[in-house]
């Protein structure tokens, strides 16, 4: 597999994350979720009482800070989140970061000035690299892309049953229309809209567990192996 990356991209809830462990652990490669990136930026705004609509600000914020991501030991684990100096992995999926972070990675200068440290990540290759725009942007030449879809309904039931975990109790209608102004945000930035890689993999993982999702996956790895060792 060499330097391999691995990008996976898709929505909200589609299932990159914990399909991006399975893959990493049984690759035995890193695992890396840029999400947490901008929720850290996210986190950080709100903490400090920055309108999310204070582009220039939160920008400043994101440049100015120092965002360190710990690779994960297995399938169940987390990326560490450290934030300045402090372990804030535990702060940056409640309810508030949730409602917000469309918002501030939707901004141009917060992506840009994110994009350089999410490529020195997964430098060395042998990354598994979950987000939005990873095949599309951040590794637009990545040898593998996959884009993991599921339909809104399932993605919320999913997003629910995450946040019970967590002990976030919200309302699953809620959820839901947390889940699909998500969607709208993500659809019409216009930095880095979420939208398939032209040869990203699309699988619908509605009827599909996360094991099948890895093997399908896995699969296109070994189509992707064999034909560059015996090229048509």
């Amino acid at each position: 597999m060499g330097s391999l990356v691995i990008s996976i991209d898709g929505p909200a809830a589609s299932g990159k994350d914990t399909v991006g462990k399975l893959l990493s652990v049984h690759l035995g490669y890193t695992f890396i979720d840029t999400g947490v990136m901008y929720r850290a930026i996210t986190w950080l705004a709100l903490e400090e009482g920055i309108d999310p609509s204070d582009s220039e600000t939160i920008v400043r914020l994101a440049l100015e800070s120092e965002i360190k991501i710990s690779s994960t030991l297995n399938a169940t684990s987390e990326n560490a989140v450290i934030v300045n100096g402090v372990d804030s992995s535990h702060l940056l999926h409640g309810p508030e970061v949730d409602s917000k972070v469309s918002l501030i990675s939707q901004i141009k200068g917060v992506r840009d000035a994110l994009l350089p440290q999410q490529r020195a990540l997964a430098r060395g290759g042998r990354v598994v690299m979950t987000g939005r725009d990873i095949g599309t942007k951040v590794f637009p030449d990545a040898a593998i892309k996959i884009y993991l879809e599921a339909s809104v309904n399932e993605r919320a039931r999913r997003r629910f049953a995450q946040q019970n975990k967590r002990g976030q109790i919200l309302p699953l209608p809620q959820v839901l229309g947390m889940i699909e102004e998500r969607d709208r945000l993500d659809a019409q930035r216009s930095e880095s809209p979420l939208r398939p890689a032209d040869d990203a993999v699309i699988i619908d993982t509605d009827n599909m567990d996360p094991t099948a999702v890895v093997d399908a996956i896995l699969e296109r790895i070994r189509v992707r192996c064999q034909s560059a060792i015996n090229p048509s």
